[in-house]
């Protein structure tokens, strides 16, 4: 009875003692996650360390940084979610770096034709346009589509239209033309008529990156907005349009999350891409690292790639990608950003 009398009250001690040891652990933890307020990427694809130069991978994490930080001024400045990826994703438009914008793919008949989409999660209002031609940033139409219209989705010269009577800002078709991209659309013709590929594949060149432009944001208030822009697919025919402009394939955000797309258009809308995310953290309380690694490994399955970027309600990010890199960045409430490219 003895040796029960003392060993058992001291093994009680360090049991307890141990319980709060885990908990001061996990506490700690949780005070040092970091909460990330928003995340932009610049497209995924084939894109490897050992073909970039240091002096273009400066030129794309340079760029990645000037977007983030534009964001992350306007979330300081108590703007709302909707300024700040606003704010981002016209620096990447601008930039012929990436497929929206200024630096948008051709399209076989040698046109560009952009795509842009954004959704604000608090009430889920949402504005896209597809298919335009002389909008300076498509990302601001489909803003003032969701802000100044009874609509959610405009096309073609309607669209430009509709962005010239709300005063944004319309340029002449060869604004957005890049000797890059025009290159890349002759080397595909080329090979069309080599037959190496045929345009009914709908497969992109191997050295193709999509290079759709995305932000994601929460602001002060707790309010998350997603937005996405792209100039489609190099060598795409007959107004072909892919998930960017398509709230729940290739942008959504709600009260939980905000997500933003980038990759094989037609296997992000096949797969609502998006929106199953966000279905996946409200119906199966997945958090968003699982949500969006599930989506990505699902459209890999059925033979798509790309990836997307997510943020959650608590400042939980997610980056998953199948593709060899995606442009990438993100940055805390405290303003740390971290930039990546590579797997």
């Amino acid at each position: 009875m003895n040796f029960y009398r003392t060993f058992f009250p001291r093994r009680c001690l360090l049991k307890n003692a141990i319980l709060l040891f885990a908990g001061l652990l996990l506490t700690v933890h949780i005070f040092a996650q970091k909460k990330y307020v928003m995340v932009i990427h610049g497209g995924a694809g084939t894109i490897l360390k050992e073909k970039m130069s240091p002096q273009v991978e400066k030129l794309y994490t340079d760029k990645l940084q000037e977007a983030i930080l534009a964001g992350y001024a306007q979330l300081q400045a108590g703007k709302t979610s909707v300024d700040a990826v606003s704010a981002a994703i016209v620096i990447l438009e601008d930039s012929p770096l990436f497929n929206a914008g200024k630096g948008a793919v051709f399209t076989h008949d040698g046109k560009n034709e952009l795509d842009a989409s954004v959704m604000y999660g608090k009430d889920k209002t949402a504005g896209a346009v597809a298919g335009v031609h002389t909008i300076k940033n498509p990302i601001k139409a489909a803003i003032a589509v969701m802000q100044r219209s009874d609509h959610v989705m405009l096309s073609g010269t309607g669209a430009e239209k509709f962005a010239a009577a709300k005063g944004l800002q319309i340029v002449k078709p060869d604004y957005f033309r890049t000797e890059k991209t025009w290159n890349a659309l002759q080397r595909v013709l080329k090979a069309e008529r080599e037959k190496k590929i045929t345009h009914q594949q709908l497969q992109p060149p191997a050295d193709n990156k999509f290079g759709t432009v995305g932000a994601v944001a929460i602001d002060k208030h707790g309010n998350i907005t997603a937005g996405t822009s792209t100039g489609g697919m190099t060598n795409k025919r007959y107004g072909r349009i892919g998930d960017s402009p398509i709230i729940g394939a290739g942008t959504y955000a709600n009260e939980q999350v905000g997500i933003s797309c980038t990759g094989w258009g037609e296997f992000f809308i096949r797969s609502t891409a998006a929106r199953t995310v966000a279905a996946k953290m409200q119906y199966q309380d997945k958090r968003v690292q699982a949500a969006a690694r599930e989506v990505i490994d699902e459209i890999g399955a059925m033979g798509g790639d790309g990836g997307m970027i997510a943020l959650d309600k608590d400042g939980n990010m997610a980056m998953p990608f199948n593709t060899a890199g995606m442009y990438r960045a993100a940055i805390t409430e405290n303003g740390e950003v971290e930039i990546n490219i590579y797997k």
